[in-house]
């Protein structure tokens, strides 16, 4: 995961090299594009299962995968913007998780 990570960790330098908000602003809004990115999601499903009658099928189930790939890195890159240390962060959470959901 050390190649992903490093790759978030390069997201986060882009984007903080064309930041023109104050940081505090940065992270809230780093965080909000989160929901943007959950809509995509559900955009793309009601898409690939036909739900709009107006629109019909409009998405693949791969335009769905591709969404929730966004929404992971977008949250890898807030992560990031909180922490300077998001791998660990990571996987201290998720090995909590595990022991409480898994090691039962």
């Amino acid at each position: 995961m050390t190649d992903t990570w490093d790759t978030v960790d390069r997201l986060y330098a882009w984007i903080a090299a064309h930041r023109d908000l104050p940081p505090q602003q940065d992270v809230l809004l780093r965080i909000l594009k989160l929901s943007e990115e959950v809509g995509e999601v559900a955009q793309a499903v009601i898409g690939a299962t036909g739900q709009n009658p107006r629109k019909g099928t409009t998405h693949t189930w791969q335009d769905v995968e591709a969404e929730l790939c966004d929404v992971i890195i977008t949250a890898m890159v807030a992560l990031r913007t909180l922490t300077p240390e998001p791998a660990e962060v990571f996987a201290g959470h998720v090995r909590r998780v595990a022991e409480r959901s898994l090691e039962r």
